[in-house]
């Protein structure tokens, strides 16, 4: 690997003059600077991240904070991590990925050895305690999802509460008039999860302006508890006569199995609509309409 001398030795300049016309920390004459960047180009040098910092300089690294959660779906999760990766390549961007351990102490240490020019917070909850930690750096930052408290940040998420609102005003064209919502893990929401929460709010508001019965069930990772909740459902006095599902593929493929066991028919006694869902839906035995998280 070519060092910060083969380049001076190549372009025929001192080490100093080197660093200062790839730092920019001050002036040389422009036949000097192009002179020394052809070096650098030939040998493939590339000046370590802490001493672009110490010249002022970027260092062309984002911080990704990307917690693993018991809860996660590893596949979505991936998905925006590679999308994040991918776009940042666009732009000469390196991304240096951190987990749950990492989730505090990480940032402030990639904060004080200035290793990264910004900092993004993935899968944000409602009280992150990385939030309230960015507002303090010295340093850019952006969450992808919102949390109760958004004073100084800048947040970005899908709009997942228009899915919610999408949902339930489709089927309300269609004459439903008692829908329910199989929603995410219990522990998704006590974790202040924001993305299945704004979905929710937006099925309840819109529900509610239309005088629309409603129900919600949590989804499980375990499917005899979701069938039971399932047939705590389909025994009240007024069952709901459509489903939203917003749960995982498991929690779709065990509502399909559930109603296919009850002999009730998919659209005929009850319709199916999957809303915010992330996953290949060609997987499932009976096809569904979907409304895309990307809405």
């Amino acid at each position: 690997m070519a060092t910060i001398h083969d380049v001076a030795h190549e372009a025929g300049v001192s080490i100093s003059t080197v660093s200062y016309a790839l730092t920019g920390k001050r002036s040389v004459s422009e036949a000097t600077r192009k002179r020394v960047e052809e070096a650098a180009l030939t040998l493939k040098y590339l000046p370590n991240a802490g001493a672009r910092m110490m010249g002022g300089t970027r260092s062309h690294i984002f911080a990704l904070t990307a917690p693993m959660r018991h809860d996660t779906n590893p596949a979505v999760h991936m998905s925006f991590v590679l999308s994040l990766v991918n776009e940042a390549r666009k732009f000469d961007y390196d991304v240096l990925l951190m987990t749950e351990d990492e989730a505090t102490r990480g940032l402030e240490r990639v904060t004080k050895s200035r290793l990264v020019d910004g900092i993004i917070l993935l899968d944000v909850a409602a009280d992150d305690e990385r939030v309230e930690l960015v507002r303090d750096l010295p340093i850019p930052s952006i969450t992808i999802g919102v949390p109760d408290n958004t004073d100084g940040l800048i947040c970005v998420d899908l709009d997942f509460r228009a899915v919610g609102e999408i949902a339930v005003r489709t089927l309300a064209e269609y004459g439903h008039r008692s829908i329910a919502l199989v929603g995410q893990a219990e522990e998704t929401y006590g974790r202040g999860a924001t993305f299945p929460l704004r979905l929710r709010n937006g099925f309840d508001e819109a529900a509610a302006r239309r005088g629309i019965n409603t129900h919600f069930v949590f989804g499980d990772s375990n499917g005899g508890r979701l069938r039971a909740r399932l047939e705590d459902l389909f025994n009240k006095e007024h069952p709901p006569t459509a489903l939203v599902l917003n749960c995982d593929e498991f929690g779709h493929k065990t509502v399909e199995s559930y109603l296919a066991a009850k002999g009730l028919r998919v659209p005929d006694d009850v319709s199916l609509l999957s809303a915010g869902t992330s996953f290949d839906m060609d997987e499932l035995d009976i096809p569904l309409d979907t409304i895309d998280r990307n809405y």
